[in-house]
């Protein structure tokens, strides 16, 4: 075989490998644009979380600096779209207080929402002897001398869409519900025996995706 014919050959081979390249390439394209447009179309809406209820079997701030408090929220979740469902991979429950952490995480197990779907969840969240800001535990020690403290019960995640036999990957979710807690004369809460009471609030929380 002479030199030309092999420079030819190695030529057609080139050609061959740099079709394919392409080929590859622009089908990913498709697939890529497809579910772009798809996505695109259908809108995923952000679920939608209510805070029912709070139970406070403990809220102790005598020590100085340091809170015990234990609860039951009961949260809701709905899934608000047609043809869109939610992949809840993580879900993390706390209380704060003025933007501090006083009680441990909390996990939700994990769960997949269909579409329209509603999921509740009664987690219990406490905190023993939790260290407080001096400022904060100003603040909390007048708030609840009079009667009211406002805390924050928070939800912290990982959520995945599923649109068809499609996965997305994973967002980062987080939900913020304000809950005030009366105490003393004020209490509206409802007693429900050792000490607890139960808050009635079906308070709408913030969603952040």
């Amino acid at each position: 075989m002479s030199v030309k014919e092999c420079d030819h050959h190695k030529g057609k081979k080139k050609k061959i490998f740099r079709r394919l390249f392409f080929g590859i390439i622009i089908f990913l394209f498709i697939i890529l644009l497809t579910i772009l447009i798809v996505w695109a179309i259908l809108r995923p809406t952000k679920p939608t979380f209510i805070l029912q209820d709070v139970t406070v079997y403990a809220f102790n701030a005598t020590v100085p600096n340091l809170l015990t408090s234990n609860f039951q929220v009961t949260l809701s979740s709905r899934n608000p779209n047609d043809k869109i469902g939610v992949y809840y991979d993580q879900l993390d429950t706390y209380v704060s207080y003025r933007s501090q952490q006083i009680t441990l995480r909390t996990a939700i197990p994990p769960s997949y929402q269909g579409h329209k779907e509603v999921d509740v969840w009664s987690p219990f969240v406490y905190g023993n002897n939790v260290p407080v800001a001096p400022y904060n535990f100003v603040g909390l020690s007048q708030d609840q001398s009079n009667g009211n403290v406002l805390v924050d019960v928070k939800v912290d995640g990982r959520v995945r869409w599923k649109v068809g036999t499609f996965i997305s990957g994973r967002y980062h979710i987080y939900v913020h519900c304000p809950a005030y807690i009366t105490f003393g004369a004020q209490s509206n809460g409802i007693s429900v025996g050792n000490n607890a009471v139960k808050y009635q609030l079906v308070q709408r929380c913030s969603v952040n995706v």
